[in-house]
């Protein structure tokens, strides 16, 4: 049976970086998704025309009616681009989900965190519940922009669990240089025990993080994979 459509309120919205920003929907029912799930939106213009795109949700579950989704502004992107240039607080948005089950942690098993780009989002989904239940421990994040322009959640993402690759431009004084993602940007996965990789990216990101991994020692069967594509 198909998840049905509901209507989802917009309810805050929020820069992140010049060209992502971040919508707070509020839905009709208390919020029932996994950290690294979607929601499916879609829009309708007058004269019929449907375009829907999924988005990860970037907010960890916590039981409440509310959900975040970060969109990244597109170049010709028609769904990204009403989002960012029409959408208003008060607005209602039609969504369906959450979807997904192959990609998601509960917080309770190890798992290393790589992402790239705005493949950063389910994972904040994941480093935000395991912070909000007190089992940072079982987490580590890697994360690569582009530049400290292009660095989604740059204000929540400091920690002990985390850090960060800038592949084209690093801040003044950053400890590592600018450039692609390395195998020694990799935390030791001996740190974590048997731990299940979780990889979001654009499809060349994954595929280099995932050869990494691999070269590391990570088994492959334990490495999940969610590309994202060039539609938005």
């Amino acid at each position: 049976m198909t998840d049905p459509w509901y209507a989802a309120t917009v309810v805050a919205i929020r820069d992140e970086t010049p060209r992502a920003k971040t919508f707070r929907l509020r839905l009709p029912h208390r919020s029932d998704h996994l950290a690294g799930q979607h929601l499916v939106l879609r829009l309708t213009a007058p004269d019929g025309y449907v375009a829907q795109r999924s988005y990860s949700v970037a907010s960890a579950p916590d039981g409440s009616a509310e959900v975040e989704l970060t969109v990244e502004l597109l170049a010709d992107g028609e769904v990204s681009s009403f989002l960012h240039e029409v959408v208003e607080v008060g607005d209602e948005l039609e969504v369906r989900g959450p979807l997904g089950g192959f990609f998601v942690w509960d917080a309770t098993t190890p798992a290393l965190l790589v992402g790239g780009g705005s493949g950063v989002v389910p994972l904040m989904a994941m480093l935000r519940l395991a912070r909000a239940r007190g089992s940072s421990e079982l987490v580590r994040m890697v994360v690569s922009a582009r530049s400290p322009e292009d660095l989604l959640y740059a204000a929540e993402l400091a920690g002990p669990e985390t850090s960060i690759v800038y592949t084209r431009a690093a801040p003044t004084g950053f400890p590592r240089a600018a450039g692609r993602l390395m195998a020694s940007d990799i935390p030791p996965l001996s740190e974590l025990g048997p731990v299940t990789a979780y990889v979001c990216g654009s499809t060349g990101f994954c595929n280099t993080a995932a050869d990494l991994l691999v070269g590391l020692g990570q088994p492959a069967a334990h490495i999940r994979i969610e590309r994202f594509g060039p539609t938005a």
